[in-house]
């Protein structure tokens, strides 16, 4: 999630209407040859003696953790009511999760061998920091081990509104917070019409990402019934502001179609004063007509509304780019591959038409059907024309296969990005599920336990 770096200017311009708004998204419209890659990931911290979930403070912590990569390699502290929260350096960011988990906001970069690089120099630094501190780290999509009751809470204002706001919407939300990780990527649009083909395309295909990258069968220790419980977790979270947003594939969606269903997601808070103000069930709506009760007469500046839109959590999500949103976390390897599978579908004109031909009959109760179906059933998931998302998998991958060998983007040693794909055709070929995979080692050389992740899987 957004950690700012800054708080709210008191001084600042304030939104006059909805248009402003408009223009925002607008505003993030790029040419082709300055369109980048950001590739965020979570990944849960634990003590290697004992495997419990790293604390906040103490010898052995997250702020330990924070504090190492700060001195040791010069990451720049961002601070929040006298804590250490996170980190910035070179376009990056490291945040905190609610429970701890660690999350990597890359820069946007240019070419899928650059974010590879940065997430591996990431993890390389978070290993050199943790090893001596008896820390390690796991990229998975759901925590296998630890209860609720022994996840910590992380001392960030907006966790606290948004915990207690959980409880009242959904049944899950606080297992989303506190119990899983995911892995993102960011990707740029070129104008309204081709961000409103990216976002239909990818909304529709987030499902096959959900089964390529499922990641997540273990809870409690023992296996919970899915193959991402990390996608279970979204389906009870909170229906005002998840999902597949069918609104997206109707006539006349654009920007101002999205400005609409994001003022009428319901807030979480307001930042004032260094303080989270708990605006939670409130209406942007209102905000932006001065009619806020926590502040009344009071406009939002733009950054309350970025503020704002962070806090949407649909399956695809738009900002001043496009958040790719549906996967568990996973290996260093499948953060590159995630990456690289959207960035050669979504960057070439060719490979967008192509898929966007595999997806453009499904029904909204289709493409809802497949979402509900691929966290159990993964690459097995019918599809609409009586094939499955492992024959849509196979099709997919030489789509973003062509996209890659089209973008020509090589690495110092002459590869183009195409090679970041080999682990998914693999998955494809063989449609099992990394998930499944696990099930395979736990029902087998693993006895029945859950506890050789943590030297098998970690980073």
């Amino acid at each position: 999630m957004t950690t700012p770096t800054a708080d709210i200017d008191e001084s600042a311009s304030r939104i006059a209407g909805k248009r402003e708004l408009v223009e925002w998204f607008d505003a993030g419209s790029k040419p082709k040859n300055d369109w980048r890659i950001g590739t965020e990931h979570e990944k849960f911290g634990f003590l290697s003696d004992g495997l419990r979930p790293l604390p906040y403070d103490g010898k052995a912590s997250v702020l330990s953790m924070l504090e190492g990569l700060r001195d040791q390699f010069g990451w720049a502290p961002i601070v929040e009511a006298g804590h250490l929260i996170g980190l910035k350096k070179n376009g990056a960011s490291v945040s905190l999760e609610p429970g701890g988990q660690f999350e990597l906001s890359g820069a946007p970069l240019e070419h899928i061998h650059e974010t590879c690089n940065e997430v591996g120099e990431h993890l390389r630094e978070v290993r050199e920091v943790a090893a001596p501190l008896g820390i390690g780290f796991l990229g998975m999509g759901a925590s296998p081990l630890w209860s609720m009751d022994e996840t910590p809470i992380m001392p960030k204002g907006r966790y606290k509104i948004m915990r207690a706001y959980m409880a009242k919407v959904g049944r899950l939300g606080r297992e989303m917070m506190f119990r899983t990780c995911t892995v993102q990527t960011n990707l740029d649009f070129g104008s309204e019409a081709d961000m409103v083909k990216k976002f239909r395309v990818s909304l529709a295909l987030q499902p096959l990402g959900t089964a390529l990258f499922a990641n997540s069968p273990f809870l409690d220790s023992r296996p919970n019934g899915f193959l991402s419980y990390r996608s279970q977790i979204w389906t009870d979270t909170d229906p005002d502001r998840t999902g597949m947003l069918p609104f997206v594939f109707e006539d006349g969606f654009g920007f101002e179609r999205y400005v609409d269903y994001a003022l009428d997601v319901p807030m979480y808070f307001v930042r004032r004063g260094g303080e989270y103000l708990d605006a939670s069930g409130l209406s942007f709506r209102d905000f932006l007509a001065g009619k806020l009760p926590i502040l009344p007469g009071e406009l939002p500046a733009m950054a309350d509304f970025e503020d704002h839109i962070s806090t949407i959590f649909p399956e695809v999500r738009l900002k001043r780019f496009l958040e790719m949103r549906g996967s568990d976390s996973g290996p260093w390897g499948m953060l590159c591959a995630f990456s690289a599978f959207w960035t050669g579908i979504l960057y070439e004109d060719a490979s967008l038409n192509a898929a966007w031909d595999l997806v453009k009959d499904w029904t909204t109760a289709e493409r809802e059907t497949v979402r509900q179906g691929c966290r159990v059933l993964g690459l097995k998931t019918p599809i609409p024309g009586g094939r499955t998302l492992q024959d849509l998998a196979k099709d997919v991958l030489v789509i973003s296969r062509r996209g890659l060998q089209a973008r020509g983007r090589l690495s110092v040693s002459g590869d183009n990005e195409t090679g970041f794909l080999t682990e998914l055709d693999e998955i494809a070929v063989s449609g099992l599920t990394p998930a499944e995979l696990l099930l395979e080692r736990y029902y087998g050389d693993w006895g029945r336990s859950v506890l050789p992740i943590f030297e098998e899987r970690a980073y």
